[in-house]
């Protein structure tokens, strides 16, 4: 359990600086260093650099569930993929054939992510504890 805590501990602040990185990168260019490339390569750069530690992060947690908890977790994270797969893709037919007054971006796709996954987590827990 002490395992389980610490684990999870480093990919939530793996996560929040995954997180500020992507702010950086992503605000800096305009609001900051005013375009310039390296900086922005730079800062890119930092951004993948955490996301990669970030996945190991997740990958230690994973390590130290227990069975029950694996099979949870697997389970809702094969959701999340099939739905981001078919929704994202459908979003974006939508898109290119102009069937939405909006653009399609990549950030309704993490969001739709994030909620498919919390939901496919809540009833995996549900039905299996």
């Amino acid at each position: 359990m002490k395992n389980k805590k610490h684990y999870t501990v480093k990919l939530a602040l793996w996560t929040w600086s995954w997180v500020a990185t992507l702010a950086i990168a992503t605000f800096g260019p305009k609001f900051i260093w005013d375009d310039h490339v390296f900086l922005t390569v730079f800062a890119i750069l930092v951004n993948l650099g955490n996301g990669i530690l970030m996945i190991l992060a997740n990958k230690n947690l994973f390590n130290c569930l227990d069975e029950l908890q694996r099979k949870i977790q697997l389970e809702a994270l094969g959701i999340t993929l099939g739905l981001a797969v078919i929704a994202g893709l459908s979003f974006s037919l939508l898109d290119q054939t102009n069937l939405i007054t909006f653009d399609a971006e990549i950030g309704f796709l993490v969001g739709f992510i994030g909620i498919t996954y919390m939901i496919a987590l809540l009833i995996n827990r549900k039905r299996y504890l």
